[in-house]
């Protein structure tokens, strides 16, 4: 955490900047007010949470940038996400532009060339993460870069509300534990784009992508259900079987293997969580869709090479 009102005015805006370089990735910053510097007020709070990082920035009038020669001094591969609190700012970047108003946002990549311009005093809360997490390959994220995502409306309305709260819990204490950051978030992110991508495209490659996209967010949220099948999946995106299977076959997946993979990661997210030491290996395995413990076990052995009770006493033990 960072407060440079702790700090003497003339080295305050020094001080802000290399925090915020040190936090994300390096970027220049550059007040606005070259005049008002040794007045300027910054803060910063942050927090890991598995492999993303949430944070909270405020600070006066000022332009922050990351160059090319920025990114070859350090490029991560992030994808941040910034969420207008308080003030107006614009986010540029693939020759777009986003002006946000408290309660929008955009996403941005730390991998190409992007500028923030705050005309006054703001707050923004940033997720930093990697791509990995949204399951969306990088060339289809850059249609969508520095694009507003509305937060009074549609999905974006949901997930502006979602990050705000997660904003307000920062600013009051720690999240919990220091916990991943949950799938919740990404499958919500993801049906946000894939329903902006699948809107503002002719091309049918592009448009099959966001359906997928959709599609597997929508059996994310309902992976702990048994009875969700490639049938009740099919009817409830208006395709035919065989069109919900090709999608997955066109990324080497089938439909059922997938919904495995992503019961088994669960559960093994939910085996390492030390608040739920109190729920039993098999209710662990209920909650994310196997009805039958042996199977459960079975299963989980196969893909980590450890049953779920051992997996759990590593976990503990680490």
């Amino acid at each position: 955490m960072l407060d440079t009102t702790m700090t003497a005015p003339d080295e305050r805006f020094d001080q802000w900047s290399s925090a915020v370089a040190e936090n994300f990735v390096p970027l220049v910053a550059e007040p606005k007010d070259r005049d008002g510097v040794s007045g300027f007020e910054g803060r910063l709070v942050s927090q890991s949470l598995g492999r993303a990082e949430i944070s909270t920035v405020q600070g006066g009038a000022v332009g922050v940038r990351r160059s090319p020669a920025l990114i070859a001094q350090s490029d991560p591969g992030h994808i941040k996400l910034g969420l207008q609190l308080r003030g107006y700012s614009v986010i540029s970047q693939d020759d777009r532009d986003a002006a946000l108003a408290p309660g929008d946002f955009a996403l941005y990549d730390t991998t190409r060339p992007y500028r923030l311009d705050f005309d006054d005093t703001f707050a923004m809360f940033v997720v930093m993460f990697p791509i990995d997490l949204l399951r969306i390959d990088r060339g289809t994220l850059a249609t969508v870069t520095a694009s507003r995502f509305s937060g009074r409306r549609g999905l974006g309305a949901v997930t502006s509300a979602f990050l705000g709260a997660m904003s307000r819990q920062l600013e009051s204490e720690p999240l919990a534990g220091g916990l991943p950051l949950s799938d919740s978030v990404f499958d919500l992110l993801t049906a946000t784009l894939a329903d902006r991508i699948g809107a503002h495209t002719d091309d049918e490659a592009s448009r099959r992508r966001a359906l997928l996209m959709r599609i597997e967010a929508y059996i994310s949220t309902r992976i702990g259900d048994p009875s969700l099948t490639v049938t009740a999946i099919a009817a409830a995106h208006h395709v035919s079987v065989r069109y919900l299977q090709k999608l997955f076959e066109e990324h080497g997946e089938t439909v059922s293997g997938w919904i495995r993979h992503r019961r088994l990661e669960q559960a093994r997210r939910d085996l390492a969580n030390p608040t739920l030491l109190g729920r039993s290996v098999a209710s662990v395995g209920v909650s994310c869709g196997f009805v039958d413990a042996a199977g459960f076990s079975r299963a989980f052995r196969s893909e980590f090479g450890t049953t779920p009770s051992d997996f759990r006493a590593g976990a503990r033990a680490a």
